[in-house]
């Protein structure tokens, strides 16, 4: 089968490569797809798109009308995909569920900490022979109330970890988690996990009901100087509200790995020219505000799984017309 991968990072070149073992013809791109690009994808049987490609109606149309078939993920997200269009045109949309959910908790764990001792800003001090603590002074997570918002197992993993910790877990999810509850996380409601967190952790996708889920009534609920951490969606958090929240002392500090309008962002190097963004180039200037590059997911298992799914997914298809991870409308 001919393959093309776009949005494609040296790194994601070698890990499908060396999962492949040549069984199919891959090319790989650079651009993102998107309307202008997908030509670029004339005689493949299958493309290969990353989180901030765009595979709506128009691209869907442009990719069968030369007789792409399949459009096979490699990530787990795929709001950005029009399935309903896909349908209609008799095009196959699989993706890779689940690559590694420790990947993710343990990169928002590792934000709770940096933000929390200020890890971060402790480096930027020493770097500059600045050996003054002060201003860093953190808090205890043992005792602290961690409030878990989507369980599936990202979450578990994470509110495992936190429990590690000593902390309560409160959770909140509409098909609750046994194993959350049996390491006595507490099921409760949306306001009163705003309310009672100290640490607000977020592990949902993003939906028509879960859109700016942190808004500036979500703000007005939270308890005061809470931490709030996003390694999900970037539109799970209205960036004006939480800029609003900070300025406010009521958001204490903010973890960021995803951004509302990352797309055509994260993932590049901007560091030599100017960007337009002044919602986060404002949230990068606060001091308690940390914000990286959709990283969350970027270990080694974890890009072995995404290879390895990915190709099982373009195996399936060739056997069968059909994957075990294909998204039905």
């Amino acid at each position: 089968m001919k393959v093309t991968v776009y949005s494609t990072k040296p790194y994601d070149r070698r890990f499908l490569s060396d999962a492949n073992h040549d069984a199919h013809d891959f090319t790989f791109i650079e651009d993102r797809l998107r309307p202008e690009t997908a030509s670029l994808a004339s005689g493949s049987d299958a493309v290969c798109p990353f989180v901030h490609d765009i595979v709506d109606a128009e691209v869907l149309e442009i990719l069968a009308s030369f007789g792409c078939r399949l459009v096979v993920l490699r990530c787990a997200g795929y709001n950005n995909v029009d399935l309903s269009a896909a349908k209609r045109l008799g095009i196959v949309v699989a993706r890779v569920p689940a690559y590694s959910p420790y990947a993710v908790a343990e990169f928002a764990v590792g934000l709770v900490l940096s933000l929390n001792r200020k890890i971060h800003r402790a480096y930027s001090r020493v770097r500059e022979q600045n050996f003054s603590i002060d201003g860093l002074v953190g808090f205890d997570l043992h005792g602290k109330t961690v409030g878990v918002v989507g369980t599936g197992k990202i979450g578990e993993v994470f509110a495992r970890i936190m429990k590690g910790f000593g902390c309560k877990i409160l959770a909140f999810d509409p098909y609750p988690n046994k194993e959350v509850e049996a390491l006595g996380g507490e099921y409760v409601g949306l306001d009163e996990i705003l309310a009672q967190s100290d640490i607000l952790s977020l592990h949902c996708p993003l939906t028509e009901h879960t859109k700016h889920l942190i808004d500036r009534d979500a703000v007005a609920k939270l308890k005061k100087g809470v931490m709030i951490i996003n390694t999900s969606r970037g539109g799970l958090v209205d960036a004006d509200a939480a800029i609003a929240g900070i300025k406010d002392r009521v958001i204490g500090s903010l973890g960021l790995d995803v951004y509302e309008e990352e797309d055509g962002i994260f993932f590049e190097d901007f560091s030599d020219v100017i960007l337009d963004d002044d919602r986060l180039l404002r949230l990068t200037f606060f001091p308690n505000v940390l914000v990286t590059s959709h990283q969350g997911f970027f270990t080694r298992e974890a890009l072995e799984n995404i290879s390895r799914i990915t190709l099982k997914n373009i195996n399936e298809y060739v056997e069968s017309g059909q994957c075990e991870h294909q998204i039905k409308p």
